[in-house]
């Protein structure tokens, strides 16, 4: 059978017991992004009610609607096992025992929409904001194709014509939810600016077609009006309730999405996960403004560790007042578990697209700055090159502009060091072990700080990569060449090198000349291979200045200073 396209529609209505941060926080970054997570659903939008004050009094104040690409699969495993118990949280339960929710299941009977008509869902630089205008209509059995063919005929057509009319569509009770009785759920899109009262409007609502559809044909009709609040994507991303120390902590039951807000830690932050679309699950951290659009800073970090490299710079960087008004994006590089996707080989294309689908979990259009370091350096830069309209600014650190010839020997001998050593994790999943963890450090950090705390940490961090991960990722160090395209990169940068990582200050001097436009080159004396984790302060000061060196809008990335 051909799957039937249509909607899933939620009203709520939380009680007066419920504090509204649990119920944000709960909503955007619990409940909808599992939903988001499964294949059938396209999109998902949380819409505030404009008329409780009018026809809308007393009515739930809340409304989600979510596209489904088959609207059997809202009957079927996994969705239903969704709305067990056995799978919530003891948050998610306490908190929706606390709402009112009305739930229905609709198929699409038609759809028309502007020629300008772009689709919510899709991440853009225009502002997130859409009118809906719902029609919940009674009809009678005999007279259900005639409501059909007029609004295909002649309503629709008319709503067309006034100012900031954006789509409707027309849906009926699904098949699925064997209902009694067909009702038919009219959606119709606008922008904020409209015409809706107005002398078009007035006329869609003035024929005679009308008057006879009204009077004889609905038996009961019920409309509403909502601003579009959110749009709910399968990367938990709303910081603004965790600020609230009313927020309850989430840990999810597969432990992979953690929410932390004011009451249990001093900075926000959520922990969760993307999947790509071929596969790779990328674990990231969020954290700073709790601003929806406040400019957004991702960091990449090199191969065999993982996002913690950059918490000792984060919390130098986050002291400054300053730079409060940064959102903090980073996350685990490909590699580092064994969860790496079907993409074979992975190179530094793959990595750079990425960095773009995190940008779209979390709708960040442009990102006001990519930071990265090593393979994160290279990542970074590539995706500059690649996507220069998502990437207001980058900072490359420790890395090369060519992948030298050598690579591919070199590393094939570290992974087989990782392979002789044959060292498991606790749970009997293979690592690469501490010999090459030992020699890695020993390479990555300047003398002096051998044996330190941040030096035992990297080690660590080394030692417990997955094996697997680290064959696969290790790949996109082999081959690659970005010379020829750094002479048209468009995008501000910075590169930034430790003093003593070997040859790379030299190697890097001839690297920001090759950059179109040139790019400043930072040395940091005492550091080697990672300076945000050897001299954190003073990796923050530099990234502070450059990024001081450009005025920051919010939603707009960076952009030059006037």
């Amino acid at each position: 059978m051909a799957p039937t396209s249509g909607l899933l529609y939620v009203t709520m209505a939380p009680h007066a017991s419920l504090p509204t941060p649990q119920f944000d926080d709960w909503w955007d970054n619990e409940h909808a992004p599992l939903r988001l997570r499964l294949p059938f659903f396209a999109n998902g939008f949380r819409y505030r009610a404009a008329d409780l004050e009018g026809s809308g009094k007393g009515l739930p104040e809340w409304l989600a609607i979510y596209d489904v690409t088959d609207t059997a699969e809202l009957v079927k495993e996994p969705y239903m096992t969704l709305r067990t118990d056995r799978v919530k949280t003891q948050r998610e339960k306490d908190t929706m025992k606390q709402i009112t929710v009305g739930r229905g299941i609709y198929d699409l009977v038609t759809s028309q929409q502007a020629p300008s008509f772009k689709r919510l869902e899709e991440v853009t630089p225009e502002p997130e904001e859409n009118v809906l205008v719902v029609l919940r209509l009674n009809v009678h059995p005999d007279r259900r194709e005639e409501l059909e063919s007029w609004y295909t005929d002649e309503h629709i057509p008319l709503l067309s014509k006034i100012p900031g009319w954006r789509r409707t569509r027309l849906f009926q009770t699904s098949a699925v939810e064997s209902a009694p009785e067909i009702e038919y759920l009219a959606i119709h899109d606008y922008s904020p600016a409209n015409g809706l009262g107005g002398p078009e409007w007035k006329a869609s609502v003035s024929t005679p077609w009308y008057d006879s559809i009204m009077s004889s044909a609905v038996t009961h009709v019920v409309r509403r009006t909502y601003n579009l609040h959110y749009i709910f994507s399968p990367a938990p991303r709303d910081l603004a309730p965790l600020s609230s120390t009313s927020a309850i902590p989430l840990t999810s039951l597969d432990t992979l999405t953690t929410t932390h807000p004011a009451s249990s830690s001093p900075t926000p932050s959520i922990t969760s996960y993307i999947t790509t679309p071929d596969g790779a699950r990328l674990s990231y951290t969020l954290t700073g403004s709790p601003h929806p659009h406040a400019p957004l800073l991702l960091l990449s970090n090199s191969i065999l560790v993982d996002s913690s490299i950059w918490s000792s710079f984060l919390t130098t960087f986050l002291s400054n007042p300053a730079h409060h008004k940064y959102r903090i994006l980073r996350y685990h590089t490909r590699g580092r578990t064994s969860h790496v996707g079907s993409a074979h080989p992975i190179t530094i294309s793959v990595l750079a697209a990425d960095i773009t689908h995190l940008l779209d979990a979390l709708r960040v259009p442009r990102a006001a700055a990519l930071i990265g370091v090593s393979l994160g350096g290279a990542t970074v830069l590539n995706t500059a090159l690649r996507d220069p309209a998502r990437v207001a600014a980058f900072v490359a650190c420790d890395t090369n502009a060519v992948a030298p010839a050598s690579n591919r020997g070199s590393w094939g001998e570290r992974i087989a060091v990782a392979e002789r050593e044959a060292a498991v994790s606790a749970t009997g999943e293979a690592v690469v072990g501490e010999q090459l963890a030992e020699m890695t450090a020993k390479r990555w950090f300047a003398p002096q700080n051998h044996g330190g705390a941040a030096y035992e940490r990297v080690k660590g961090l080394v030692a417990g990569n997955s094996l697997e991960g680290f064959r696969r990722g290790v790949a996109a160090l082999y081959e690659y060449d970005m010379r020829e395209e750094m002479r048209g990169c468009r995008v501000r940068g910075l590169l930034v090198v430790g003093g003593e990582d070997g040859v790379l200050p030299q190697t890097m001097a001839e690297m920001a000349k090759g950059l179109a436009g040139g790019a400043g080159l930072r040395v940091v004396p005492a550091a080697g291979h990672l300076p945000m984790v050897e001299e954190p302060g003073e990796f923050a000061r530099v990234v502070g200045e450059f990024l001081a060196r450009g005025g920051v809008r919010y939603g707009e990335g960076l952009v030059a200073s006037s």
